[in-house]
Protein backbone atom coordinates (compact mmCIF):
# COMPACT_ATOMS: atom_id res chain seq x y z
CA UNK A 1 0.00 0.00 0.00
CA UNK A 2 2.88 2.37 0.77
CA UNK A 3 4.36 1.74 -2.67
CA UNK A 4 0.99 2.38 -4.30
CA UNK A 5 0.61 5.69 -2.45
CA UNK A 6 4.16 6.78 -3.31
CA UNK A 7 4.09 5.94 -7.01
CA UNK A 8 0.48 7.01 -7.42
CA UNK A 9 1.09 10.38 -5.83
CA UNK A 10 4.09 10.98 -8.10
CA UNK A 11 2.10 9.81 -11.12
CA UNK A 12 -0.73 12.27 -10.50
CA UNK A 13 1.20 14.97 -8.62
CA UNK A 14 0.53 17.75 -11.14
CA UNK A 15 -3.20 17.08 -10.94
CA UNK A 16 -3.20 16.68 -7.16
CA UNK A 17 -1.29 19.92 -6.65
CA UNK A 18 -3.81 21.72 -8.84
CA UNK A 19 -6.69 20.37 -6.76
CA UNK A 20 -4.98 21.41 -3.53
CA UNK A 21 -4.56 24.94 -4.85
CA UNK A 22 -8.29 25.03 -5.62
CA UNK A 23 -9.10 24.10 -2.03
CA UNK A 24 -6.97 26.64 -0.17
CA UNK A 25 -7.02 30.43 -0.19
CA UNK A 26 -3.31 30.88 0.55
CA UNK A 27 -0.49 28.71 -0.79
CA UNK A 28 1.26 26.57 1.81
CA UNK A 29 4.67 28.02 2.66
CA UNK A 30 7.82 26.28 1.45
CA UNK A 31 8.95 25.66 5.00
CA UNK A 32 5.76 23.63 5.51
CA UNK A 33 6.22 21.51 2.39
CA UNK A 34 5.86 18.27 4.38
CA UNK A 35 2.35 19.39 5.21
CA UNK A 36 1.67 20.04 1.53
CA UNK A 37 2.91 16.59 0.56
CA UNK A 38 0.84 14.95 3.30
CA UNK A 39 -2.35 16.61 2.05
CA UNK A 40 -1.54 15.63 -1.54
CA UNK A 41 -1.08 12.00 -0.47
CA UNK A 42 -4.44 12.20 1.27
CA UNK A 43 -6.05 13.58 -1.89
CA UNK A 44 -4.53 10.75 -3.91
CA UNK A 45 -6.09 8.18 -1.61
CA UNK A 46 -9.50 9.84 -1.87
CA UNK A 47 -9.32 10.04 -5.66
CA UNK A 48 -7.58 6.84 -6.72
CA UNK A 49 -7.58 4.27 -3.92
CA UNK A 50 -10.35 2.10 -2.58
CA UNK A 51 -10.08 3.32 0.97
CA UNK A 52 -13.14 4.64 2.81
CA UNK A 53 -13.07 8.43 2.82
CA UNK A 54 -13.53 8.70 6.58
CA UNK A 55 -10.46 6.48 7.10
CA UNK A 56 -8.36 8.60 4.74
CA UNK A 57 -9.32 11.82 6.47
CA UNK A 58 -8.76 10.38 9.95
CA UNK A 59 -5.36 8.81 9.16
CA UNK A 60 -4.10 11.88 7.32
CA UNK A 61 -5.08 14.14 10.21
CA UNK A 62 -3.36 11.85 12.72
CA UNK A 63 -0.22 11.63 10.59
CA UNK A 64 0.33 15.37 10.84
CA UNK A 65 0.85 14.88 14.58
CA UNK A 66 3.52 12.27 13.87
CA UNK A 67 5.47 14.74 11.71
CA UNK A 68 5.26 17.40 14.42
CA UNK A 69 2.61 19.47 12.66
CA UNK A 70 -0.27 18.90 15.02
CA UNK A 71 -1.17 22.56 14.66
CA UNK A 72 -2.43 21.76 11.14
CA UNK A 73 -4.97 19.05 12.08
CA UNK A 74 -7.92 21.35 11.58
CA UNK A 75 -6.55 22.61 8.26
CA UNK A 76 -6.05 19.10 6.87
CA UNK A 77 -9.48 18.00 8.00
CA UNK A 78 -11.10 21.04 6.37
CA UNK A 79 -9.26 20.64 3.05
CA UNK A 80 -10.00 16.94 2.63
CA UNK A 81 -13.65 17.33 3.63
CA UNK A 82 -14.02 20.27 1.24
CA UNK A 83 -12.65 18.08 -1.53
CA UNK A 84 -15.30 15.44 -0.77
CA UNK A 85 -18.02 18.10 -0.96
CA UNK A 86 -16.74 19.66 -4.17
CA UNK A 87 -15.55 16.58 -6.06
CA UNK A 88 -18.00 16.99 -8.95
CA UNK A 89 -17.08 20.62 -9.55
CA UNK A 90 -13.34 19.92 -9.32
CA UNK A 91 -13.60 17.00 -11.76
CA UNK A 92 -15.36 19.29 -14.20
CA UNK A 93 -12.50 21.80 -13.99
CA UNK A 94 -9.93 19.06 -14.52
CA UNK A 95 -11.70 17.71 -17.61
CA UNK A 96 -11.42 21.15 -19.26
CA UNK A 97 -7.68 21.56 -18.58
CA UNK A 98 -5.48 19.36 -20.78
CA UNK A 99 -2.32 19.77 -18.72
CA UNK A 100 -4.07 18.94 -15.45
CA UNK A 101 -6.19 16.10 -16.84
CA UNK A 102 -3.12 14.34 -18.28
CA UNK A 103 -0.83 15.29 -15.38
CA UNK A 104 2.22 16.08 -17.53
CA UNK A 105 4.32 19.26 -17.68
CA UNK A 106 3.43 21.60 -20.53
CA UNK A 107 6.82 21.34 -22.27
CA UNK A 108 6.59 17.55 -22.41
CA UNK A 109 3.03 17.53 -23.74
CA UNK A 110 4.10 19.90 -26.52
CA UNK A 111 7.16 17.80 -27.43
CA UNK A 112 5.16 14.56 -27.56
CA UNK A 113 2.44 16.26 -29.60
CA UNK A 114 5.07 17.41 -32.08
CA UNK A 115 6.69 13.99 -32.44
CA UNK A 116 3.51 11.89 -32.31
CA UNK A 117 0.67 14.07 -33.67
CA UNK A 118 -1.71 11.14 -34.10
CA UNK A 119 -0.86 9.22 -30.92
CA UNK A 120 0.17 11.80 -28.33
CA UNK A 121 -3.01 11.50 -26.26
CA UNK A 122 -2.75 7.71 -26.03
CA UNK A 123 0.94 7.99 -25.10
CA UNK A 124 0.20 10.37 -22.24
CA UNK A 125 -2.68 8.20 -21.02
CA UNK A 126 -0.40 5.15 -21.09
CA UNK A 127 2.23 7.06 -19.10
CA UNK A 128 -0.25 7.32 -16.23
CA UNK A 129 -1.02 3.61 -16.11
CA UNK A 130 0.58 1.18 -13.68
CA UNK A 131 3.45 -0.63 -15.41
CA UNK A 132 3.23 -4.32 -16.30
CA UNK A 133 5.85 -6.79 -15.11
CA UNK A 134 7.90 -8.62 -17.73
CA UNK A 135 10.39 -11.43 -17.20
CA UNK A 136 13.23 -12.50 -19.46
CA UNK A 137 13.97 -16.22 -19.34
CA UNK A 138 17.63 -17.21 -19.17
CA UNK A 139 17.82 -19.59 -22.12
CA UNK A 140 21.07 -21.04 -20.81
CA UNK A 141 19.16 -22.57 -17.89
CA UNK A 142 15.60 -23.19 -19.15
CA UNK A 143 13.09 -22.17 -21.82
CA UNK A 144 9.85 -20.26 -21.61
CA UNK A 145 7.63 -23.33 -21.60
CA UNK A 146 9.55 -24.81 -18.67
CA UNK A 147 9.50 -21.58 -16.71
CA UNK A 148 5.77 -21.00 -17.28
CA UNK A 149 5.22 -24.40 -15.67
CA UNK A 150 7.35 -23.35 -12.70
CA UNK A 151 5.25 -20.21 -12.35
CA UNK A 152 2.01 -22.16 -12.49
CA UNK A 153 3.19 -24.46 -9.70
CA UNK A 154 3.55 -21.47 -7.34
CA UNK A 155 0.26 -19.90 -8.39
CA UNK A 156 1.60 -17.19 -10.71
CA UNK A 157 0.00 -16.69 -14.12
CA UNK A 158 2.04 -15.53 -17.08
CA UNK A 159 2.04 -15.72 -20.85
CA UNK A 160 4.58 -15.59 -23.67
CA UNK A 161 5.29 -12.21 -25.23
CA UNK A 162 4.85 -11.81 -28.97
CA UNK A 163 7.85 -9.62 -29.68
CA UNK A 164 10.58 -11.10 -27.49
CA UNK A 165 11.41 -14.79 -27.83
CA UNK A 166 12.60 -14.80 -24.21
CA UNK A 167 9.84 -12.72 -22.64
CA UNK A 168 6.98 -13.52 -20.27
CA UNK A 169 4.26 -11.08 -19.20
CA UNK A 170 2.88 -11.66 -15.72
CA UNK A 171 -0.85 -11.29 -15.23
CA UNK A 172 -0.14 -9.36 -12.03
CA UNK A 173 3.18 -7.89 -10.79
CA UNK A 174 4.69 -9.78 -7.88
CA UNK A 175 7.66 -9.65 -5.49
CA UNK A 176 10.85 -11.14 -6.91
CA UNK A 177 11.11 -13.38 -3.84
CA UNK A 178 8.05 -15.25 -5.10
CA UNK A 179 9.55 -15.92 -8.54
CA UNK A 180 10.92 -19.49 -8.70
CA UNK A 181 14.62 -19.65 -9.50
CA UNK A 182 15.23 -15.90 -9.50
CA UNK A 183 18.16 -16.09 -7.09
CA UNK A 184 19.57 -19.00 -9.11
CA UNK A 185 19.50 -17.04 -12.37
CA UNK A 186 16.54 -18.65 -14.13
CA UNK A 187 15.07 -15.29 -15.10
CA UNK A 188 15.59 -11.53 -14.99
CA UNK A 189 13.14 -8.67 -14.61
CA UNK A 190 13.29 -6.61 -17.79
CA UNK A 191 10.77 -4.49 -19.69
CA UNK A 192 9.69 -5.82 -23.05
CA UNK A 193 11.20 -3.01 -25.14
CA UNK A 194 14.57 -3.46 -23.42
CA UNK A 195 14.53 -7.15 -24.37
CA UNK A 196 14.40 -6.28 -28.08
CA UNK A 197 17.74 -4.44 -28.21
CA UNK A 198 19.95 -7.52 -28.03
CA UNK A 199 18.04 -9.34 -30.76
CA UNK A 200 18.88 -6.43 -33.08
CA UNK A 201 22.60 -7.03 -32.56
CA UNK A 202 22.50 -10.21 -34.67
CA UNK A 203 25.20 -11.82 -32.53
CA UNK A 204 27.44 -14.56 -33.91
CA UNK A 205 30.10 -16.85 -32.39
CA UNK A 206 33.54 -15.25 -31.94
CA UNK A 207 32.20 -11.71 -32.01
CA UNK A 208 33.93 -9.11 -29.88
CA UNK A 209 31.08 -7.18 -28.29
CA UNK A 210 30.89 -3.88 -26.40
CA UNK A 211 28.06 -2.88 -24.09
CA UNK A 212 28.40 0.85 -23.44
CA UNK A 213 26.69 2.39 -20.39
CA UNK A 214 26.09 -1.17 -19.23
CA UNK A 215 24.69 -0.93 -15.68
CA UNK A 216 22.61 -2.36 -14.14
CA UNK A 217 23.50 -5.22 -16.48
CA UNK A 218 20.25 -6.51 -17.94
CA UNK A 219 21.34 -6.11 -21.55
CA UNK A 220 24.89 -7.37 -20.86
CA UNK A 221 23.39 -10.52 -19.39
CA UNK A 222 21.03 -10.88 -22.34
CA UNK A 223 23.98 -10.65 -24.75
CA UNK A 224 25.77 -13.48 -22.96
CA UNK A 225 22.61 -15.58 -22.72
CA UNK A 226 21.71 -15.06 -26.38
CA UNK A 227 25.08 -16.04 -27.83
CA UNK A 228 27.29 -17.87 -25.30
CA UNK A 229 29.99 -18.39 -27.94
CA UNK A 230 30.91 -14.74 -28.44
CA UNK A 231 34.63 -14.16 -28.01
CA UNK A 232 34.50 -11.29 -25.51
CA UNK A 233 32.02 -8.92 -23.92
CA UNK A 234 33.37 -5.61 -22.65
CA UNK A 235 30.91 -3.75 -20.43
CA UNK A 236 31.58 -0.10 -19.58
CA UNK A 237 30.03 1.83 -16.70
CA UNK A 238 31.48 5.06 -15.36
CA UNK A 239 29.61 5.08 -12.03
CA UNK A 240 31.19 2.86 -9.36
CA UNK A 241 27.94 2.21 -7.50
CA UNK A 242 26.08 1.29 -10.67
CA UNK A 243 29.04 -0.88 -11.70
CA UNK A 244 28.52 -2.90 -8.51
CA UNK A 245 24.96 -3.56 -9.64
CA UNK A 246 26.36 -4.73 -12.96
CA UNK A 247 28.66 -7.15 -11.16
CA UNK A 248 25.75 -8.35 -9.03
CA UNK A 249 23.53 -9.00 -12.05
CA UNK A 250 26.15 -11.08 -13.83
CA UNK A 251 27.09 -12.97 -10.67
CA UNK A 252 23.47 -13.96 -10.02
CA UNK A 253 23.15 -15.24 -13.59
CA UNK A 254 26.54 -17.00 -13.45
CA UNK A 255 27.88 -14.93 -16.35
CA UNK A 256 31.15 -13.09 -16.95
CA UNK A 257 32.14 -9.91 -18.77
CA UNK A 258 35.20 -7.70 -18.89
CA UNK A 259 33.83 -4.81 -16.82
CA UNK A 260 35.49 -1.41 -17.10
CA UNK A 261 34.61 1.35 -14.64
CA UNK A 262 35.50 4.24 -16.92
CA UNK A 263 34.01 7.17 -18.78
CA UNK A 264 33.50 6.27 -22.44
CA UNK A 265 35.08 9.50 -23.66
CA UNK A 266 38.35 8.53 -21.90
CA UNK A 267 38.88 5.97 -24.61
CA UNK A 268 42.56 5.29 -23.85
CA UNK A 269 41.62 4.09 -20.36
CA UNK A 270 39.39 1.23 -21.50
CA UNK A 271 40.07 0.40 -25.17
CA UNK A 272 43.02 -1.69 -26.37
CA UNK A 273 42.63 -0.64 -30.02
CA UNK A 274 40.95 -3.85 -31.20
CA UNK A 275 37.69 -2.93 -32.92
CA UNK A 276 34.35 -4.46 -32.01
CA UNK A 277 32.05 -6.52 -34.22
CA UNK A 278 29.00 -5.35 -32.29
CA UNK A 279 28.31 -2.38 -30.02
CA UNK A 280 25.23 -1.84 -27.90
CA UNK A 281 25.01 1.82 -26.98
CA UNK A 282 22.29 2.19 -24.35
CA UNK A 283 22.61 5.95 -24.34
CA UNK A 284 21.99 8.20 -21.34
CA UNK A 285 18.70 9.91 -22.13
CA UNK A 286 15.66 11.76 -20.80
CA UNK A 287 13.98 8.45 -19.84
CA UNK A 288 10.64 9.88 -20.99
CA UNK A 289 9.77 6.47 -22.43
CA UNK A 290 9.64 4.84 -19.00
CA UNK A 291 7.51 7.39 -17.15
CA UNK A 292 4.92 4.84 -16.06
CA UNK A 293 7.65 2.96 -14.21
CA UNK A 294 9.41 6.14 -13.01
CA UNK A 295 6.67 8.80 -12.68
CA UNK A 296 9.03 11.21 -10.90
CA UNK A 297 10.55 11.92 -14.34
CA UNK A 298 7.55 14.15 -15.06
CA UNK A 299 8.46 16.30 -12.07
CA UNK A 300 12.24 16.31 -12.30
CA UNK A 301 13.13 16.45 -16.00
CA UNK A 302 13.41 19.82 -17.74
CA UNK A 303 13.71 20.93 -21.37
CA UNK A 304 17.18 22.34 -20.68
CA UNK A 305 18.32 18.90 -19.54
CA UNK A 306 17.13 17.38 -22.81
CA UNK A 307 19.41 19.71 -24.76
CA UNK A 308 22.37 18.84 -22.52
CA UNK A 309 21.69 15.11 -22.84
CA UNK A 310 21.50 15.35 -26.64
CA UNK A 311 24.97 16.90 -26.77
CA UNK A 312 26.34 14.17 -24.51
CA UNK A 313 24.78 11.44 -26.66
CA UNK A 314 26.49 12.78 -29.75
CA UNK A 315 29.85 13.01 -27.99
CA UNK A 316 29.59 9.40 -26.80
CA UNK A 317 28.36 8.15 -30.17
CA UNK A 318 31.28 9.70 -32.04
CA UNK A 319 33.69 8.10 -29.58
CA UNK A 320 32.12 4.66 -29.87
CA UNK A 321 31.85 4.82 -33.65
CA UNK A 322 35.64 4.94 -33.87
CA UNK A 323 35.85 1.56 -32.09
CA UNK A 324 33.50 -0.28 -34.50
CA UNK A 325 34.70 -2.49 -37.34
CA UNK A 326 33.93 -1.31 -40.86
CA UNK A 327 31.46 -4.16 -41.34
CA UNK A 328 30.26 -4.06 -37.75
CA UNK A 329 26.90 -3.16 -36.25
CA UNK A 330 26.03 -0.58 -33.59
CA UNK A 331 22.60 -0.59 -31.94
CA UNK A 332 21.69 2.83 -30.55
CA UNK A 333 19.09 2.41 -27.82
CA UNK A 334 17.33 4.87 -25.54
CA UNK A 335 14.33 4.69 -23.22
CA UNK A 336 12.95 7.99 -24.45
Amino acid sequence: MIQEMLYGTLRWYIQLEYILNQLIEKRIKKKDRLLKYLIIIGLYQLMYMRIPSHAVVSETVETCVKINMGWAKGLINAILRRYLRETKNLNSKISKNELIKLAHPKWLIEKIKGDWPNDWNNILIANNERPPMFLRVNQLQNNREEYLIKLKKVGITGKKTNYSSDGILLEEPTNIEKLPGFAQGDISIQDLAAQLAVELLDLKPNHNVLDACAAPGGKSAHILESEPKIKTLTAIEKDKIRAEKLHGTLDRLKLHANIKVENIVNIAAWWNGKKFDRILFDAPCSATGVIRRHPDIKLLRTMDEITTINKLQMKLLVTLWSTLKNNGLLVYATCS
